[in-house]
């Protein structure tokens, strides 16, 4: 299979640089919805049979452009939502960012035992994004888009990608609409293929004065 992991629309969020992952959570911007409005005319040649996104808003709302080119219903997955921010919900300040972002960093090193304050370790995160892959992959699809979160995609991809670095996700960005594709599955493994860190509507989607703690650069 080929697995396509969509990071979400810019949302307000992402702007002001707020830990935000908690369910529904917000819509997108402007830019947002321009960056969703583009993914069709860049995906179209990709021969994607299959649609999921996670249970958070942003990630429906991105994917929608996409289905209705496509003629796909998207299957909603909670497993594919953010990494959970826990005590640190809705905090901006540097020392809380950092300690997130410490956290998901110590789930790539191995130490999965490691919790986010008030919120999940790294093996119920692991967990539930494989069991929303496993899910993605009994549809049968030969090519798939998974609509996912910045934080989320960086770690699992890294971590599982078996002809990459774990430490990967640290030091690769995610913009808005950003795209990591794999090759695989679950039995015999995954490979990166590409990971374009720019949203795939081009440079004049992208908001280089936006904040985005979980698609920078750890």
């Amino acid at each position: 299979m080929r697995l396509l992991l969509v990071r979400h629309g810019q949302t307000p969020a992402n702007v002001t640089g707020v830990l935000d992952a908690a369910v529904p959570g917000p819509g997108l911007t402007d830019l947002g919805q321009e960056q969703a409005d583009a993914l069709p005319a860049a995906l179209a040649d990709r021969g994607i049979e299959h649609l999921a996104t996670s249970s958070l808003v942003r990630t429906q709302i991105t994917a929608a452009p996409l289905a209705r080119a496509l003629g796909i219903e998207p299957v909603v997955l909670p497993g594919l939502r953010e990494i959970e921010a826990g005590d640190l919900q809705g905090r901006r300040d540097q020392v809380s960012v950092q300690r997130y972002l410490a956290a998901a960093y110590a789930w790539a090193s191995g130490d999965r035992d490691e919790r986010m304050p008030g919120a999940e370790d790294g093996n119920a995160f692991f967990a539930r994004y494989d069991d929303a892959v496993r899910r993605i992959e009994e549809t049968g699809a030969a090519v798939a888009a998974a609509f996912s979160h910045g934080a989320a995609i960086r770690i699992w991809a890294a971590v599982t990608a078996q002809n990459v670095p774990d430490d990967l996700g640290r030091t690769r960005h995610l913009e808005n609409t950003g795209i990591v594709e794999l090759e695989g599955s679950t039995v015999n493994g995954w490979r990166l293929v590409d990971w374009a860190g720019e949203p795939v509507g081009g440079d004049d989607l992208t908001d280089l004065s936006a904040q985005d703690p979980t698609g920078e650069r750890f």
